[in-house]
């Protein structure tokens, strides 16, 4: 997992460092943790690497306070896990409006940020992601989101609903044989030599298409045919039992 501690004050820093270490030691996950002096300062990171799990975020900050960097972030990825930690109890009702996961009071209690950990650590768990490369930067995109990959060129584009509810497209410079390999086993089929589809977002196929919940039509060869109507079968009734 891939942590950010997003707080100004040193001796939080380093306290809060030293019991996720603690934490990570004594369930086996493996930590990366990355510590920030400011909102600003992580931001300017995450542009680079949008691939933590969880952020630690101070909310009294000088310049930019954590609960507008948390905004900025929740507009972007509607997955990554939210811990606020305050000095002052007043700010704890603030976080709904960012999903936050939950609050640490200070001074921050090992037992209480062991328990933010084995929650968000439950969430990671049923929450699985690609990093994919468009041409400006790396991009992290949960599998639920993704409808559909076509294969274009040299690379992809895939079709993904935004955290709004709005259907988008970004390309990718991944070719479609590396996307097959990073999703196999989710819950993806191959319908044609030049696309994939995820099946759960699939609400009907004729003889030469597949029509999406959200109106995107994707073609379904008719050598796969047999196979993607059995796998569409087969994901729905599995879910009605």
């Amino acid at each position: 997992m891939k942590l950010a501690i997003i707080e100004d004050e040193q001796v939080h820093r380093e306290l809060l460092a030293v019991y996720l270490e603690e934490w990570g030691a004594e369930q086996s996950v493996s930590l990366c943790i990355k510590a920030f002096s400011s909102a600003e300062s992580f931001l300017f990171d995450w542009e680079e690497e949008r691939d933590f799990d969880v952020l630690f975020v101070d909310i009294q900050m000088k310049e930019m306070n954590g609960m507008e960097m948390a905004k900025r972030i929740r507009e972007q990825d509607p997955n990554i896990v939210i811990i606020f930690t305050t000095g002052l109890p007043e700010y704890m009702g603030e976080g709904y409006e960012v999903e936050a996961l939950h609050y640490l009071l200070k001074p921050i209690s090992r037992e209480k940020l062991g328990q933010c950990m084995d929650r968000a650590l439950r969430r990671s768990s049923r929450e699985r992601f690609l990093l994919v490369q468009t041409r400006e930067e790396i991009r992290k995109l949960f599998t639920e989101q993704i409808l559909y990959v076509e294969a274009r060129g040299h690379g992809c584009v895939i079709e993904y609903c935004a955290p709004t509810g709005e259907t988008c497209r970004t390309e990718i410079t991944e070719s479609i044989s590396e996307l097959e390999q990073k999703l196999d086993g989710e819950d993806f089929v191959k319908c044609h030599r030049s696309y994939l589809c995820r099946i759960s977002s699939i609400q009907r196929i004729d003889k030469t298409d597949i029509i999406l919940d959200n109106g995107s039509r994707v073609p379904v060869s008719r050598r796969l045919y047999a196979q993607v109507n059995k796998a569409f079968i087969r994901y729905f009734r599995g879910r009605e039992g």
